[in-house]
């Protein structure tokens, strides 16, 4: 299959499904190095934005909005089988306005919409890093190295903190005024042990389909990054219960 810029990898003939995973404020698509490529026969496909890692040269997206009239058609080639967005946190704004779109333009959407610890977007701005300063800011980016098996390096600390900052500005910026309905699945995962984001303030999703799913889930708010089985799990089933209707 041709090259697509937009993913980490190439993405495969083979597959019987595939799930594209959005990174969220200030990463790349490999923050999900952890996670298996396949899950069952369905592949995971790692959405790389542009203006990080392999893209660095590009300028940012600016927007949601403006992101997801790009990518929708950058995906349509990939969209010939049964798929499924996956984003936590804020990767799971862009998610949605990818998912939002695609039905707009008459292309293929989503069977299922898996959102992470993310108040729904007529509840945004809703993120503790748009308070912090850029020392907090970078002990977050440093941290989170940490958590994902590296070590702190300040070079690259100043890019990935170019890229928040834009990130966050978009993210500061992404309001809906009221409930803006898709047409798929929605699935909205809270974890357990998260100080982020409570329970209840994931109840807006609910208004955003006629099939909503709410799951808990054990660990804390960065427990997806090692990829743990239960969820997974949900999200083969997920694809796998709205493919075969």
């Amino acid at each position: 299959m041709k090259r697509n810029r937009w993913l980490l990898r190439d993405p495969s003939d083979e597959s019987v499904g595939r799930i594209f995973c959005f990174p969220y404020s200030g990463m790349g698509a490999s923050m999900f190095n952890q996670w298996p490529r396949w899950i069952d026969g369905i592949e995971v496909c790692l959405v790389q934005l542009p203006g990080r890692e392999n893209r660095v040269r590009e300028p940012h997206y600016r927007s949601y909005a403006q992101l997801a009239d790009v990518l929708a058609e950058q995906l349509l080639p990939l969209l010939d089988r049964p798929f499924a967005f996956f984003g936590h946190c804020a990767g799971a704004l862009p998610a949605y306005e990818t998912a939002r779109r695609l039905p707009v333009d008459r292309m293929p959407f989503p069977a299922s919409l898996v959102v992470s610890a993310q108040v729904a977007p007529h509840h945004c701005p809703h993120d503790r890093f748009l308070t912090l300063t850029d020392e907090e800011l970078l002990d977050e980016l440093a941290a989170l190295t940490v958590r994902r098996g590296g070590q702190p390096d300040p070079a690259m600390l100043a890019l990935s903190m170019a890229v928040l900052r834009a990130d966050l500005e978009a993210n500061r910026y992404y309001r809906l005024d009221e409930p803006a309905p898709v047409p798929m699945a929605v699935t909205v995962l809270h974890w357990a042990d998260d100080p982020e984001v409570t329970e209840a303030e994931l109840r807006g999703w609910q208004h955003y389909s006629d099939d909503v799913r709410f799951d808990v889930l054990a660990g804390g708010h960065y427990e997806f990054l090692s990829a743990p089985e239960p969820l997974l799990a949900l999200l083969a089933a997920r694809l796998g219960e709205r493919a075969t209707r």
